[in-house]
């Protein structure tokens, strides 16, 4: 049995979806498959009940996933221990955009000799990495505290509205909800990101309006590519820090009016003993947006 088998494993069986799980390994989906066929053949069980429409543990990956996850924090913090303090492993989440870039230009800033090393995972998994010390800090959005994690506020992070370029709506300079009522929406599935979906769909209600929904799920790529095609009107919600950083010629992002709808983020760190690191990280989220820009 090896530690990459049981990472692989622990991956799959945190995604439920071998693809998602070599994206997040950034290693193609065959090797994925392969290294987990050969632990189920070493173990003599099998650890996925696979079909074309879902992936789900059995019984007996039920009963590994625990002892997998302590196995592979347990030699994280062994490496912990020996190495010299030189990365921060630092979990990250989607769209954060200009805030990344900001908070990573300033910590270079702060502490050159400090790496950095961003690691993508569903929030749970980010909050669990931060509390068995396999991450050192992450951000999440709006999240529940787990047991021996701390969440230090950050800011709000606003919503904006992506429509096609090509309605009329596009030539406003902000957008009312109620102003959506007949596009259809498209939002990821509500597993992936409940904070997310329940702020939407409420605000919606509130505005007097069960919003037609179009297909749920795909990249945020995907999404966009298809709200900017389809002939029938499409409109999605996209952090308005990311939006600054993406080019969609055939969308455009709108902001919220009379409010924005906004997710707090929160830095996630372990309630006893945090690394030092965490410290200059805190430091440099505090920066003001041009700390480090030496531009013209």
């Amino acid at each position: 049995m090896e530690l990459r088998q049981l990472s692989y494993f622990v991956t799959v069986a945190e995604e439920l979806h071998f693809g998602r799980a070599a994206d997040r390994l950034h290693i193609v989906q065959s090797a994925v498959s392969q290294q987990v066929q050969r632990l189920e053949r070493e173990l003599g069980q099998e650890l996925f009940d696979r079909s074309p429409r879902h992936v789900r543990l059995t019984e007996a990956g039920e009963r590994l996933l625990p002892e997998a996850r302590a196995v592979l924090a347990a030699v994280g913090r062994a490496r912990a221990a020996v190495a010299p303090r030189t990365t921060l492993r630092l979990g990250t989440s989607t769209g954060l955009g200009e805030h990344l870039d900001r908070v990573l230009t300033a910590l270079a800033g702060i502490a050159p000799d400090l790496a950095v090393e961003l690691v993508s995972a569903p929030t749970r998994t980010r909050l669990e990495q931060v509390a068995d010390g396999r991450l050192d800090a992450a951000f999440v959005r709006a999240a529940e505290p787990v047991r021996g994690v701390r969440l230090i506020p950050l800011w709000e992070d606003p919503l904006v509205a992506a429509v096609p370029a090509g309605h009329p709506l596009a030539d406003r300079p902000d957008v009312a909800l109620e102003d959506l009522a007949g596009l259809r929406l498209r939002i990821v599935a509500r597993r992936s990101n409940p904070p997310l979906v329940d702020l939407v769909m409420s605000a919606c209600d509130a505005a007097g309006f069960e919003p037609p929904s179009g297909p749920v799920g795909g990249s945020l790529q995907d999404i966009l590519a298809t709200i900017g095609a389809s002939p029938a009107p499409q409109w999605t919600v996209v952090y308005a820090a990311h939006a600054r950083q993406l080019h969609s010629p055939r969308v455009t992002f709108l902001p919220f009016r009379p409010a924005p709808l906004a997710l707090p983020t929160a830095l996630a760190v372990r309630r006893s003993a945090p690394p030092a690191g965490v410290d200059l990280l805190l430091e440099a989220c505090a920066a003001p947006p041009d700390c480090g820009d030496h531009g013209s």
